[in-house]
């Protein structure tokens, strides 16, 4: 989706424009090793807007760490010198730097301790309201993705299972695979607070 791997057929497009060509950011799932070892993390968030050649924005940059709940002082610092919690809420920095319109988040809340995922997982849905973009999150969190999506898309050996809101795949999956995963869902808590 990302352009990262040639489609070897078909296209990926998102609001009828080709993926690759509206620039979307990634939030991936390990939040230190995101980040070069080497580099300061100021360095690192600001690799988008180095490489799209966009003028730098300081007030945006202060601006976004507000809402972040990110201290300016740790962008000074490296991945290895901060909780796996502020280099996740860094590499969501580091997406939305550049203003993207459409974010790939990639298992966001996984590496994260229970305490952690709540607060991170408002924070997207706070971001998302106030930047404007577009969220495509990969999870296995049912819990998490009925809480905070619009739709859900579940799959199956690399291909969409089915297709629904969430609201309506809580209440009655269409397929076998999809009430299979609804139904553990349910047995191990995950869907009691959006039931």
């Amino acid at each position: 989706m990302l352009g990262l791997v040639r489609c070897s057929a078909g296209r990926v497009s998102w609001n009828r424009i080709l993926v690759s060509q509206c620039r979307p950011a990634l939030v991936m799932q390990e939040p230190r090793a995101a980040f070069n070892p080497r580099l300061s993390l100021r360095r690192s968030v600001m690799e988008p807007v180095v490489a799209g050649k966009l003028p730098v924005d300081a007030s945006r940059l202060e601006k976004l760490c507000r809402a972040l709940e990110v201290h300016l002082d740790l962008l000074d610092r490296r991945p290895d010198q901060v909780s796996i919690g502020q280099a996740q809420r860094m590499g969501i920095l580091r997406a939305l730097i550049a203003a993207p319109p459409l974010v790939l988040f990639d298992e966001p809340l996984s590496a994260l301790d229970a305490v952690t995922q709540k607060h991170t997982a408002r924070l997207i849905a706070d971001m998302q309201e106030r930047e404007g973009f577009a969220a495509l999150i990969v999870t296995h969190d049912l819990g998490y993705a009925a809480a905070f999506a619009d739709e859900i898309a579940v799959l199956r050996a690399g291909r969409i299972e089915e297709f629904a809101s969430a609201q309506a795949f809580v209440k009655a999956p269409q397929t076998e695979y999809g009430k299979t995963l609804r139904d553990a869902a349910f047995a191990l808590g995950a869907l009691e607070r959006v039931a």
